[in-house]
């Protein structure tokens, strides 16, 4: 079967389960977004990869700006025309697509279903529930307007799709109720191979001179759904830990914001740095006391963030703060790899790492139940088990 799997995102998982299902003899095409600033995984064919297995960036004139919509917009456009030319390259049987923006999604299921294929749309993020909710506090009456059109765009998406994964129980109250009979849930993962355990005195802390004191680490994402502030204020309250220190790897305005409130506050203790390259990636999350990840309220409906997956792999305690229904809070706390503090309760959340700190038996129980949790869980020969049948149109052994 000719497989192609798109992420937008260019996620370390979703590679590996391209490389599961060519090794079990699919022809499989991986498509992603070379121009998209986020954390990106092993997007490159490897020396033991199969033949049968091809990666395709796809890159634009312009890296895809994140802050103005507008261009934003223009972007998502013109990665959706180059994914749709390797579509018509390649000539796939079916497509798995997940953490594409919805024009993207609109454009590949028209390509598929006059080519008589089939689109699999696999739901990372429900992105019509955030645009109505986070365009509305952006651009009030407008963006209301705007997002109930996504909103709406993404429940004909589904309807019309000949199979929806989605990666949580939680998302099927938000999906039309013909789909939810007919949603698989599959769970994403982390990827242990990708992220080895390495000693907490690393090259890399050496590199960054962060010396021997504590870290509290963020490394990904920071957006419209996610509170910076949370991050300045674990740095306020640890400048009474001496050599402790924040570290923020991320990229866009929301490290502007937090380089400004550097000035404002002299937090030399808070230390800000571009996304780091992957082969790192396991001695930056080495490197780490604590690993921290910030959700916003509203967006526990409608994301489940990637990197506490990660963190689990990495075997360092978390310090959160999102919605304590969240599918990624509830994995953290039945795992007991970390603390979780509602997103609004900045006392809690910086109470919780003072007391973290404080506490390296603790810190170290954590981040062993982490990593734990993940070397049982995370086995991409089982989840390929479960995606094959529903890319084939066959009946799941289980939904």
């Amino acid at each position: 079967m000719r497989i192609m799997v798109h992420d937008f995102g260019g996620h370390a998982f979703t590679a590996t389960l391209s490389r599961e299902l060519a090794r079990r003899g699919h022809t499989v095409a991986h498509c992603f977004s070379g121009s998209f600033l986020t954390p990106q995984g092993s997007n490159q064919v490897l020396p033991d990869d199969p033949d049968s297995l091809t990666m395709h960036p796809i890159v634009l004139i312009q890296d895809i700006d994140k802050s103005d919509l507008r261009k934003r917009h223009q972007g998502e456009l013109e990665h959706g025309r180059g994914v749709i030319e390797v579509v018509r390259e390649f000539k796939p049987d079916v497509i798995l697509s997940g953490n594409g923006p919805l024009d993207v999604q609109r454009m590949l299921l028209e390509e598929m279903h006059q080519r008589n294929g089939r689109f699999v749309f696999w739901v990372q993020d429900l992105v019509g529930q955030a645009a109505v909710r986070l365009l509305k506090l952006k651009i009030p009456f407008v963006g209301g307007i705007v997002g109930g059109f996504y909103l709406r765009m993404e429940q004909r998406l589904l309807e019309k799709s000949d199979e929806v994964v989605v990666i949580s129980n939680d998302f099927r109250a938000h999906i039309p109720p013909s789909v939810r009979v007919r949603a698989h849930v599959i769970e994403n993962w982390g990827v242990l191979e990708d992220l080895p355990l390495h000693p907490r005195g690393n090259r890399w802390r050496r590199e960054q001179e962060l010396g021997d004191g504590l870290v509290f680490l963020y490394s990904g994402t920071l957006g419209m759904k996610h509170n910076p502030e949370l991050l300045v204020q674990m740095a306020v309250a640890l400048k009474e830990i001496p050599d402790a220190k924040v570290v923020v790897i991320s990229g866009g305005a929301a490290l502007e914001y937090l380089q400004k409130r550097v000035v404002e506050l002299g937090l030399h203790n808070l230390k800000t740095m571009s996304f780091q390259p992957f082969e790192r990636l396991p001695e930056v999350l080495a490197t780490a006391d604590v690993l921290m990840a910030v959700l916003e309220p509203d967006a526990g409906v409608f994301s489940v963030p990637s990197k506490v997956l990660s963190y689990l792999c990495a075997g360092r305690p978390m310090l959160t703060a999102m919605p304590l229904e969240n599918l990624a809070a509830r994995t953290i706390q039945s795992a007991g790899a970390g603390v979780v503090v509602d997103p609004k309760d900045v006392e809690g959340f910086v109470a919780a790492g003072l007391e973290m700190a404080k506490d390296q038996s603790r810190r170290e129980a954590m981040g062993a139940a982490g990593r734990s949790y993940a070397e049982r869980t995370f086995d991409v020969k089982a989840i390929a088990d479960r995606f094959e049948p529903i890319l084939k149109g066959e009946k799941p052994a289980t939904l």
